[in-house]
């Protein structure tokens, strides 16, 4: 936009009378350019004067009247905007109908810019509409991208997401930049409404290099204060401090005031996050200045104007003026304007200010409406990948919850509420209903009974962690440290694992203090040889806690102690009993579909050379008859759905895996090429239900590497349990060519004779780590530790 603005200015030199039409167009492009750039005074500056009427020049008239508008809109003079718009549309209909496409594109802007939403989205159809007719992917990426932009502004966010990504597609095919720009920060935005930290990050990330490459310096500033509200969201105040002070001398010189506030709010924000009360005052001094003056000018964004407030309520709480902070978040609460995610924020604060003032009954009703707020927004959700990240936008709010429960000595209470947010998606997937929560909480001793197991539910918090520990006989609750002093040594401990030796290795001492941390408060509640069932929280998903290092009598390895499960749910567990391991004797009929074995697609994949034997061992357990095996050219993604999955017990795969970061349901079973196709996606196999007893991936990252506030790991092991699979083997890192035929071979052996998954895994996995062979490298956990079992419906 510089280099355009600069050009402009060089153009007007060749064309220096206004008695020439080329002298006004370039005008109007050097104004263009400065709009473009946030310089809205500037530009109207410059088209401030009329072009000579006998020019007669219609094009030039619309053009100049549509960044005239845009740039009135922009400085919140709607009446002003509106006019100038009106006049342009008319001429272009009257006159110059091949223009308007743009004019109405520019209308979408100017309407949505004053928060008219079903006239922007109105505008924005029938451009696509034209975009269509004349089959132009840059008028139907500018048009994608502005009914995205409206769909966020109506908390649309999964709709939004799919208009973006179609808007980005199309604008990156004809090279245009500005489009993309816009769209990739909306989509950044949605993902971080939705909880998705990594994937708004990324995005964020994007949006801000191609605005900067394009000289577009409000949106550089607008997605710079998205990348630091992602970076407070992940609790690192450092990282969104840095950015934030970085740009705020360039979002001085701007003429956008609400850019301005936003960036004032944020630091605030990472103050008050930090202690420093007084420097949160006089950033929100600054924006109230800022916010008053700009007052009797025009109307700022309803939406900042409402973060400020949220913030001075902040303030008011942290200085103990409680009747102040009470009044401001209730008019917050009752203010039409509040979008959702600021309701449940005020009402989560207002409940922490009535606990401050020791109103708990006050304080409840806060965190029941807030939650009632949440259970709204969450409904309108409709894809499926979108609401597994939901709940983690939300889970500080049941942090807070969680925590004035436990307080008061209701850890019952404090157990329904935490159930409530685990597995939403998985559950309703599985038309288990999410009604039954909270009889399955009460029930806990008897589902504890029932599995013949000890369950260990866990919640990382950010002041407090709990775990809960469910027996047939009683239901306790343990403190324990918080999120903040035990993830780090989980990440280390994750590390370790890999290269340890065996539980007396240096490397140990991280494994040894997460047990002292996680288990050993309740290691009287778990008898050795118990058959211990985890609902894990957080970090502790990619945690395989058979590693754990138990200290006595001399230290080793928990898998030797106790038999253990995954489990993502109290409510999956309960509807899962028939199938779990105590009652694995009953299934009947048993029958194998064996996969893999595959021929390979490219280089990324090279072949398996222990593959075959995998095969051989697996299948070598099944009578011919019960058995079907796709194998070599067979092993294809075509044949895996029309073999009727359905149908089988036991579903083995015996090939590489991948595993999305960004995208969990795009993590894919590899298979044999056919076409272009060879991957079948975690996407995929969610839509074709299966009844199995037990599904076996035999690959790397078969539990997926994404871990999503109540849902747990979200990958390849997850899509199984979500088809419907009652129980899954998945890896949680890459798995060796060179053991793993001889752990299957071992685990299908115990199957064999009647044990259930856990036991089976569990016996398999001994017969590695106690092999007779002294210099056995499968002894290391790297080989024998990273499949674990996931307990489904």
């Amino acid at each position: 936009m510089a280099s355009a603005s600069q050009d402009a200015v060089r153009a007007l030199q060749h064309y220096p009378s206004e008695d020439t039409v080329w002298h006004w167009r370039f005008i109007v492009l050097e104004a263009e350019a400065l709009a473009k750039q946030s310089s809205y005074p500037a530009s109207l500056e410059l088209l401030k004067r009329d072009p000579p009427s006998f020019l007669g020049d219609d094009e030039l008239t619309i053009r100049r009247g549509l960044v005239q508008s845009v740039a009135s809109a922009r400085l919140q003079r709607s009446k002003e905007a509106l006019q100038l718009m009106t006049q342009a549309e008319a001429l272009a209909r009257a006159k110059r109908p091949d223009l308007l496409g743009e004019v109405l594109s520019a209308e979408g802007a100017v309407k949505f810019v004053l928060q008219d939403w079903v006239g922007s989205s109105a505008a924005y159809s029938e451009v696509l509409r034209i975009g269509r007719q004349k089959n132009d992917p840059f008028t139907q990426a500018t048009a994608l991208s502005g009914l995205g932009v409206v769909a966020t502004k109506l908390e649309h966010f999964d709709e939004s997401i799919d208009l973006d990504e179609a808007s980005v597609a199309l604008a990156q095919s004809v090279g245009e930049q500005n489009t993309q720009a816009y769209t990739l920060g909306n989509i950044a935005w949605c993902y971080m409404k939705l909880g998705d930290h990594e994937n708004a990050l990324a995005f964020y990330k994007q949006a801000e290099e191609v605005s900067t490459r394009n000289g577009q310096i409000g949106l550089q500033l607008y997605w710079l204060t998205g990348l630091s509200n992602v970076y407070l969201e992940l609790q690192d105040a450092r990282s969104a401090e840095s950015v934030l002070t970085q740009a705020l001398e360039l979002a001085r010189r701007q003429e956008d005031k609400a850019t301005l506030i936003a960036y004032l709010n944020a630091l605030a924000v990472v103050a008050l996050q930090t202690g420093r009360i007084n420097v949160a005052e006089r950033y929100l001094a600054e924006a109230s200045t800022i916010e008053n003056f700009a007052a009797g000018q025009s109307a700022l964004d309803h939406a900042s104007l409402i973060w400020s407030a949220l913030l001075r309520a902040r303030i008011d709480e942290a200085k103990h003026n409680y009747a102040q902070a009470q009044k401001s978040l209730q008019t917050i609460i009752g203010n039409p304007e509040t979008d959702t995610a600021q309701r449940w924020e005020a009402h989560d604060q207002l409940a922490r200010v009535y606990m401050d003032e020791g109103s708990v009954p006050k304080a409840e009703r806060e965190f029941a409406a807030g939650l009632q707020s949440i259970e709204a927004a969450r409904s309108s959700v409709g894809r499926e990948d979108l609401r597994v990240s939901f709940i983690a936008g939300t889970i500080s709010f049941y942090d807070d919850y969680i925590g004035l429960l436990m307080k008061q000595g209701r850890s019952a209470d404090a157990l329904r509420l935490a159930e409530l947010s685990r597995a939403r998606t998985l559950a309703e997937g599985l038309s288990v209903g999410s009604g039954s929560r909270t009889a399955v909480s009460v029930r806990a001793q008897q589902l504890a009974q029932n599995l013949r197991a000890t369950v260990l539910f866990y919640w990382l918090g950010q002041e407090q962690s709990y775990l809960w520990v469910i027996t047939p006989g009683q239901t306790t609750y343990f403190n324990l440290p918080k999120a903040a002093e035990i993830e780090p040594v989980v990440k280390s401990y994750r590390k370790a694992v890999l290269g340890m030796r065996d539980a007396q290795d240096a490397g140990s001492a991280d494994g040894q203090k997460l047990y002292g941390m996680l288990v050993e408060p309740a290691k009287k509640l778990i008898p050795k040889g118990s058959r211990v069932i985890l609902l894990p929280a957080e970090s502790l998903y990619g945690l395989n806690f058979e590693t754990l290092v138990v200290p006595e009598p001399q230290p080793h390895f928990w898998i030797e102690d106790v038999t253990l499960t995954t489990a993502n749910s109290l409510t999956l567990l309960a509807s899962s009993v028939n199938h779990t391991t105590a009652n694995w004797a009953s299934v009947k009929g048993k029958s194998l579909l064996l996969v893999g074995n595959t021929e390979q697609p490219n280089a990324d994949f090279p072949a398996l050379a222990q593959a075959p034997a995998e095969m051989r061992s697996v299948e070598q357990y099944f009578p011919e008859p019960d058995r079907k095996v796709l194998e070599g050219k067979q092993a294809t993604r075509a044949a895996y759905l029309s073999s009727n999955p359905e149908r089988f017990t036991y579903l083995h795969f015996v090939t590489h895996g991948t595993a999305s970061l960004t995208r969990p349901l795009e993590s894919a079973v590899i298979l044999s090429p056919e076409g272009d196709s060879y991957k079948l996606y975690a996407r995929e196999i969610i839509q074709h239900p299966l009844r199995a007893s037990l599904v076996t991936i035999s690959a790397c990252n078969g539990s997926g590497t994404r871990a999503y506030s109540g849902e747990g790991l979200v990958g390849l092991s997850w899509a199984f349990l979500r088809a419907g699979a009652h129980n899954v083997i998945g890896a949680l890192w890459e798995v060796s060519d060179a053991s793993t035929p001889q752990l299957m071979d071992a685990l299908y052996a115990e199957l064999s004779r009647g044990k259930d998954p856990a036991t089976a895994l569990r016996d398999a996995k001994l017969s590695l780590l106690h092999s007779s062979n002294p210099n056995s490298v499968f002894k290391k956990p790297f080989y024998w530790a990273p499949f674990q079992l996931y307990a489904g419906s």
